[in-house]
């Protein structure tokens, strides 16, 4: 099977059907994943701010990470879902899309860089955990996220008018 097949074989599911044929399925799954979008990404770019060390330099950076990690991770699933049933409703389109391709290829450099954070730069978060600007590293870091999300997001805004 290919993936433009995979992709035929997803709109024609009862999902894909319901998104792309009810009279507001499209509609409620775009507005929660604006939604979803807002509370991730937002609340993200707050922790980038603080990696940057241009936002809240008196708090700990493990202190801003820990209480600010639930609502991007129930953002990101939000989103995840509710853009994998956007999907669903519009496979074949969005397989075509350049801009689909292009939102794919940033979020695998934001989930790449959010690895390479964790795995390697956090490791020594002991070392400059309370320090007003965080090492290279951490700051870079910051700044990939944030230019990795704004790409998916004019990305994804620019398929809504590319694909209708």
């Amino acid at each position: 099977m290919s993936v433009l097949q995979l992709c035929e074989w997803l709109e024609a599911t009862r999902v894909g059907l319901l998104v792309r044929e009810s009279l507001y399925g499209f509609q409620i799954v775009v507005a929660i994943h604006i939604l979803g979008l807002a509370l991730s990404v937002g609340t993200l770019v707050w922790f980038d701010l603080r990696l940057l060390g241009r936002s809240m330099p008196r708090c700990r950076v493990s202190e801003v990470y820990r209480r600010l990690s639930p609502w991007m991770l129930g953002g990101f699933a939000v989103m995840l879902i509710t853009g994998s049933l956007l999907f669903t409703g519009f496979a074949t389109r969005a397989y075509g899309n350049l801009y689909f391709r292009l939102k794919m290829v940033a979020m695998l450099t934001a989930g790449l860089n959010a690895l390479v954070y964790h795995t390697m730069t956090e490791r020594r978060i002991g070392e400059w955990d309370s320090s007003t600007r965080p090492p290279v590293r951490a700051r870079l870091a910051g700044l990939i996220s944030i230019g990795a999300w704004t790409a998916v997001i004019l990305a994804g805004r620019m398929m809504s008018y590319t694909m209708f």
